[in-house]
């Protein structure tokens, strides 16, 4: 069953690419990637198979668009952090953990969707590049000849992030509290692996 959030969501007004991204997302999240087909993704849109197929020819295309949407900003960061004096600063190692934060937020359906597809996600193209981009992240984190102990600091911090997602979002409190909360933890490890403490 949906949240709530995905009828919004259908309701919205505007771009249908953009709504057929949000049902299919919703529905991959729902039942799970392979069980979802094109005929249930248009049935809740309520249009034609062949509208749909006027947009995306298959549920992987689909896959791909909510995927290059969603990365963007997330690209743009990784451009931003290679585009830093080397070596990177400290205060842009913390810059770049809380533009993610941010990032993660408008992410969320795309991370719980990921989560909940884990052994799809191994199969397509786009686990892959999603793999890339956080070892991206990871390269302005970490220091080219930080200890194993630092670079392992700088991983955790990612994961911190991506991990607190999840766990915290059944856990009661404000959403902002947690997800600076979870900032402030993922910018103590990096922070120490910076500093060698």
């Amino acid at each position: 069953m949906g949240t709530g959030t995905g009828t919004s969501k259908q309701q919205r007004r505007g771009n249908t690419r953009q709504r057929i991204q949000d049902v299919a997302l919703e529905l991959f999240a729902e039942q799970g990637y392979e069980k979802t087909s094109l005929r249930e993704i248009s049935e809740r849109l309520e249009v034609t198979k062949a509208a749909l197929y006027y947009h995306f020819k298959t549920k992987e295309d689909i896959l791909t668009s909510i995927f290059d949407d969603l990365t963007r900003p997330i690209d743009e960061l990784i451009a931003w952090g290679h585009e830093q004096p080397r070596p990177v600063s400290l205060e842009t190692k913390q810059l770049t953990l809380t533009r993610y934060s941010e990032i993660l937020i408008h992410a969320a359906p795309l991370f719980r969707f990921m989560q909940e597809n884990q052994a799809t996600m191994r199969d397509l193209k786009t686990g892959e590049s999603f793999k890339d981009r956080m070892l991206g992240i990871y390269e302005i984190l970490k220091d080219p000849d930080a200890p194993m102990s630092d670079q392992v600091r700088c991983f955790s911090a990612l994961f911190t992030m991506h991990g607190g997602m999840f766990v915290l979002k059944d856990v009661e409190g404000d959403p902002e509290e947690k997800r600076r909360a979870i900032l402030e933890v993922a910018i103590d490890l990096v922070t120490r692996a910076h500093t060698g403490a």
